[in-house]
């Protein structure tokens, strides 16, 4: 593997966007053996900052991320993964994550998409 530059935690950026339209869906953490579980499994595999603990997207939700191509910038600090996405990347039911347009001020002053799935069923507490 290459000698990609983590940060001082172990972690890099990670960029997920859509390798058909080029939109940004989301950006995410990845360690070491997240970026080796992402490049076996074909899927993107995370590291939780919050919860300190691996998750794969849409294991919970069903909205999977199949991994197309990683790409790393002339720093090798933060991948670029193109993946086809299942559903939504949101937690919140959006599409991607990047939804909430702010005006000059820094406020939100619109919400740029529709939700595609309703989160609080799709992540029922058991």
């Amino acid at each position: 593997m290459i000698n990609l530059k983590f940060n001082k935690d172990g972690l890099l950026p990670v960029i997920i966007q859509d390798e058909k339209s080029g939109e940004v869906l989301m950006l995410a953490y990845m360690d070491k053996t997240a970026v080796e579980r992402t490049l076996a499994e074909k899927k993107t595999v995370f590291y939780s900052r919050s919860r300190n603990q691996y998750w794969v997207k849409g294991e919970t939700s069903g909205h999977i991320q199949e991994v197309r191509q990683v790409l790393t910038d002339c720093d090798q600090d933060t991948l670029l993964v193109r993946v086809t996405q299942t559903g939504g990347a949101c937690h919140l039911g959006y599409r991607t994550c990047f939804v909430h347009e702010l005006n000059d001020a820094g406020d939100v002053v619109r919400v740029t998409q529709e939700k595609v799935f309703d989160p609080e069923k799709t992540y029922k507490k058991g």
